[in-house]
């Protein structure tokens, strides 16, 4: 038995691998990875399209995040969250000093579900209210009061579930029957509809909102102009917190550092995992505003993890962070996703089966659709008897370009030190699938 064979036995006989009926599956077994390719044992080379789970930014195999853990784990490993540890305190900083000048403190959690479950532990101390907001078309994780904040089915194996979870429709302008004359007027409609349910949940209960920024896995949905700034003002009103799940938005992958200051707002609590450590060590954290910070002052913070603020994490961290900037990665993402950008667009505009391609900087999706006209999806959730977008997916690894899909959407999320060069090179292979989806699946 090779190397490979005995890696892949292993994986299938001894774990249970996620989103997966486990008979079946045939796994590629790496060998190891670097900048944005991974190698198998054979050593085939595939492109990482998906940045894995759109965490690894800033590609694989990075020297200077490798070489702080090492220094860390020299120094010690571990510390309780009740010790001044330098990796985390200085990580915290630079965290702050990244936030809108509103922002005070940082709460390190493991990833990005414990960062979701904390925010909405803290939004509800802070305001003494107990109902929480979020959107069908979300993700928030998969513990058990992240897949109630989640919209998505996904939630379903944690229902019946948690009270005071009330889910509102993201502006998916795209699929909306009404067809708006403009973005504002999409606006101006999803939050007033948003303002009305708010009401009759009786506003004097509401804690909290929870938004992607951008949703991600459920289509990169981004939101219409004066969107974000409308739900900012319901929040102002009513005196709800504004919380901004950052998780997979953030970390520069929409070419600013935090996705929501593509849109001209301040959160009360943003959210974030992924790309602060870009998967080297789990980590992920809540950032709370200067007035919820005060409030923790003279009220117990009742939140607690083990491993808050792991001093491996941080120093991974600290060294990402200070990655992202010494390395120009912003300029990096404006440049490729300028490419991606005018890629996706052509494959809208040449293949019969593209509905929509939707993009901000590195992150993007393919909508597939059987007729551009009726914008009927190519298929619906957990309605693909033919498993039709396995197949899709099947064919871009075949061409060794590796990414995941969800509904009818295809996910193109590179890691974000791809170069223009790359970019096109991937789309290439793209585009020679979706010829194969309009000739062989419409």
């Amino acid at each position: 038995m090779s190397i490979r064979e005995d890696v892949i036995k292993r994986h299938k006989t001894y774990n249970l691998q996620s989103w997966s009926a486990q008979a079946g599956l045939n796994p590629k077994a790496i060998e190891k990875a670097e900048g944005i390719y991974l190698y198998d044992y054979d050593g085939t080379r595939y492109t990482d399209m998906a940045s894995q789970l759109v965490n690894m930014n800033v590609g694989h195999g990075n020297k200077e995040i490798v070489e702080a853990i090492k220094e860390q784990a020299d120094q010690f490993c571990y510390m309780s969250p009740s010790y001044a540890v330098e990796s985390r305190g200085k990580l915290a900083e630079m965290i702050i000093d990244l936030m809108p000048d509103n922002m005070g403190k940082v709460f390190f959690t493991n990833a990005g579900a414990d960062a979701n479950e904390n925010a909405i532990k803290i939004a509800r101390m802070f305001t003494g209210k107990n109902k929480i907001f979020s959107r069908y078309r979300s993700y928030h994780g998969s513990s058990y009061g992240a897949a109630n904040l989640t919209g998505e089915p996904r939630r379903y194996p944690s229902e019946p579930g948690i009270p005071g979870f009330v889910k509102f429709f993201d502006p998916y302008v795209y699929q909306e029957k009404i067809r708006f004359a403009s973005e504002e007027e999409a606006s101006e409609y999803y939050v007033a509809k948003l303002r009305e349910q708010i009401i009759y949940e009786g506003a004097d209960n509401v804690a909290a909102i929870v938004m992607e920024t951008i949703t991600g896995s459920n289509g990169v949905i981004i939101p219409p102009k004066g969107y974000l700034p409308g739900v900012r003002k319901i929040c102002d009103e009513f005196g709800i917190m504004m919380i901004c799940d950052e998780v997979m938005a953030g970390w520069g992958r929409t070419g600013k550092m935090f996705a929501f200051e593509n849109f001209d707002v301040k959160p009360d609590i943003v959210t974030f995992a992924k790309g602060v450590t870009c998967g080297y060590v789990p980590l992920g954290g809540v950032v709370v505003s200067k007035e919820i910070a005060a409030y923790f002052d003279d009220h117990k913070l009742m939140c607690g993890l083990t491993y808050s603020g792991h001093p491996l994490a941080c120093a991974a961290g600290v060294a990402c962070v200070s990655y992202y900037k010494s390395h120009n990665i912003l300029e990096n993402v404006a440049k490729s996703g300028k490419v991606l950008g005018e890629e996706l667009e052509e494959c809208k505009a040449s293949y019969k089966c593209v509905g929509d391609v939707r993009y901000i900087g590195l992150f993007s999706a393919i909508e597939l659709v059987k007729d551009k006209e009726t914008r009927e999806p190519l298929v619906s959730y957990g309605q693909d008897p033919e498993g039709k977008m396995g197949k899709i997916i099947g064919l871009l690894a075949e061409r060794h370009f590796m990414t995941y899909s969800h509904e009818n959407m295809i996910i193109i999320a590179p890691p974000l030190i791809i170069t223009e060069e790359q970019v096109k090179e991937e789309m290439a292979k793209v585009k020679e699938v979706l010829a194969i989806v309009d000739k062989e699946f419409l």
